[in-house]
C-alpha cells in the first residue's frame, strides 16, 4: 500500500568546496550538508553529500545521496535518498527524491518511494512530499 509523506526539512549546515573550474565554463563543487526532517518523516540529523555543476553563479545541476536515520510513519530505521536537482536564476531549486532500493534497515527494510521538493535559495526550511511503500 502506497502512503503519502509530507513535512519540512531544515538544513543545519552547508559546507561547500570547489573541486574544479574551467575559466569561463562550468565549475564543479561538492557539498556536505546536514538536515533535520519533521512531519511524516522524523529525522533529527541526516548526512548528505552533493556533487554540483555550476553553469553560472546562480544556475546548475546537482546529485546527492542522503543517509536518513529516524522514523517514517512511526516505523524506525534508516535508508538512503538519491537526489537529482536543478537550480536557476529565479532562486528555485527543483529536486527529485528516490529511496535507494535495498537501503532500508530496521522497520524500514524493503522501503521504496519517490517524490521531491522545491526549495528557495536562502530559505533554510523547505516542504517535501513523497510516496512510499513498505512492501
Amino acid at each position: 500500500m502506497t502512503t503519502h509523506a509530507t513535512g519540512t526539512f531544515t538544513f543545519a549546515n552547508w559546507d561547500e568546496t570547489t573541486v574544479g573550474e574551467a575559466g569561463d565554463g562550468p565549475k564543479l563543487a561538492r557539498a556536505t550538508v546536514t538536515n533535520s526532517f519533521s512531519g511524516t518523516l522524523e529525522a533529527e540529523r541526516t548526512t548528505c553529500e552533493y556533487a554540483i555543476t555550476y553553469f553560472s553563479d546562480k544556475t546548475g545541476v546537482c546529485t546527492g545521496y542522503e543517509l536518513v536515520t529516524g522514523a517514517l510513519g512511526g516505523r524506525t530505521g534508516s535508508f538512503v535518498f538519491v537526489q537529482h536537482g536543478t537550480f536557476g536564476e529565479d532562486g528555485k531549486i527543483h529536486c527529485s527524491l528516490e529511496v535507494v532500493p535495498g537501503s532500508g534497515t530496521g522497520e524500514l527494510a524493503g522501503l521504496t518511494g519517490k517524490g521531491g521538493f522545491v526549495a528557495m535559495a536562502g530559505q533554510p526550511t523547505t516542504p517535501y512530499s513523497f510516496e512510499y511503500d513498505l512492501g
